[in-house]
């Protein structure tokens, strides 16, 4: 295989190797490290960084892009597909390539819509055809489907109760040689770590993937979209995307906020003005039409230039980087606030006009006393906004101004499927993955951003 390096791809790698840059640097800082301990003795912010770890190993899986070698290969020479696709592409390959003809339910065997179809015998009729892959083993005359799903369930359990009882018990093993805790201690929630949320939702998250494991390359756990696409394969797929849009976006934004909320708080005079009226002015005037204005010449400016993209994907890619950018410039202004005032406050500490009479640079007060004092509200911002950020995706799909239409991504979704909402029968199920799973991500981040807030206020001690 070739590897492909997407844009957002390297920025990816980048964010990962600066995660654990600062993980390295907190566990040798007690001031560091002890928040962290706060949000990790905590049963629900545990709990939901077990659901966001999750997402992020399928954000992760679908950031490793290459290209396949072709079958058919001349001598001497490779040669390799134009498609680009992902390690999760790789795992997904069932829900990938088994394809219907239109709509069809969640674990359906035949078609949503009736059509005009010619019976064995020559006769025309009006019916359901059968699904190519949805139950195929069942023959053409589905029988036993309710008792192949159970077994296909009850495989998949089974599976699930294998690998969290091994987990279970090595982890019970290991606290009890390092930490001399038993598994009744463990249960009984002596432990330092809320251990039983712990695994109660790691236990759940096994079963979800277990039994869909068992059951997708069998049936569309999920249904299909109009064009016969699994609903479920679109809905992983869209993790990454808001993933990405979630931080991509944060890392553009943090500089701005930043650096003119710590200068307009710190030099105060013209500069606080002048980075006063910045922001005003881009709060004046409204998000939606500013951010259509920008991707829309963003969009005639890919549109002439289409020849400096190599496929579909590294365009689409380019677009999500540049939606990313655009969400970052214009989203900035509410942090820089709170810095400014913060900084305003920070500026009349004794330790701040110390270093100011004994001639200490105005970087070095700002980089060394300044800047470690606001990271709290930083870190508690960039949290909370994660989820606003990933909402803003869905909105923006859906007045067409969000992320290629290509790509896979919740707000593509329900922007697709908001139209068959009107039809009857009602095709539901497309609009309610994209719920379900933007739900999930949604919520997790929001109960892990509460405790990493109560954790880093120092008000709320």
């Amino acid at each position: 295989m070739k590897l492909v390096f997407l844009q957002t791809d390297i920025l990816i790698y980048c964010l990962l190797l600066v995660i654990g840059l600062y993980i390295w640097r907190a566990r040798g800082k007690a001031h560091l490290a002890a928040p962290w301990r706060k949000v990790a003795r905590r049963p629900a912010a545990m709990a939901s960084a077990m659901v966001l770890l999750a997402f992020v190993i399928v954000g992760l899986l679908d950031s490793v892009h290459f290209r396949e070698p072709l079958s058919n290969q001349k001598p001497g020479v490779t040669e390799y597909s134009l498609e680009i696709v992902s390690l999760l592409d790789k795992l997904l390959t069932p829900l990938r390539k088994h394809n219907e003809k239109t709509y069809s339910a969640p674990l359906a065997t035949r078609l949503f819509a009736m059509e005009t179809i010619e019976q064995p015998d020559g006769r025309i009729a009006r019916a359901y055809p059968r699904l190519q892959y949805g139950g195929a083993e069942l023959g053409a005359t589905p029988k036993g489907y309710a008792r192949d799903i159970g077994r296909l369930t009850l495989k998949g359990t089974l599976l699930a109760l294998l690998l969290w009882l091994a987990l279970t018990t090595a982890l019970s093993t290991w606290l009890t040689q390092h930490r001399n805790l038993g598994w009744r201690a463990l249960w009984r929630g002596e432990a330092e770590l809320p251990w039983r949320a712990i695994l109660f939702t790691l236990g759940v998250l096994l079963w979800l993937v277990c039994v869909t494991w068992a059951i997708a390359p069998h049936y569309h756990l999920l249904g299909t979209d109009k064009v016969g696409q699994d609903v479920l394969y679109q809905a992983l797929k869209s993790i990454r995307t808001g993933l990405v849009i979630g931080t991509l976006t944060t890392l553009v934004m943090l500089p701005f906020a930043l650096w003119l909320g710590v200068m307009a708080g710190y030099f105060k005079g013209w500069v606080d003005d002048v980075i006063q009226y910045i922001y005003t002015t881009l709060n004046s005037i409204p998000g939606v039409l500013l951010i259509a204005a920008a991707v829309l010449m963003m969009q005639v400016y890919m549109d002439i230039h289409k020849d400096a993209y190599n496929s579909i994907t590294e365009r689409a890619d380019v677009r999500l980087l540049l939606l990313c950018l655009i969400l970052g410039v214009t989203s900035w202004t509410g942090l820089c606030r709170l810095l400014r005032g913060e900084t305003l406050k920070l500026t009349e500490m004794e330790y701040v006009q110390a270093a100011q009479a004994f001639g200490v640079s105005h970087w070095k007060i700002m980089s060394r006393h300044i800047l470690p004092n606001v990271m709290h509200i930083v870190l508690i911002t960039v949290t909370l906004d994660f989820s606003a950020l990933v909402l803003a995706e869905a909105v923006l799909a859906y007045v067409g101004v969000g992320v290629d239409p290509t790509m896979n991504s919740w707000g593509n979704m329900i922007n697709s499927a908001r139209l068959e909402l009107a039809r009857e029968p009602l095709v539901w199920w497309p609009l309610a993955a994209a719920f379900v799973f933007m739900f999930a991500l949604v919520l997790a981040a929001n109960l892990f951003a509460d405790a990493v807030r109560d954790a880093f206020d120092p008000r709320a001690e």
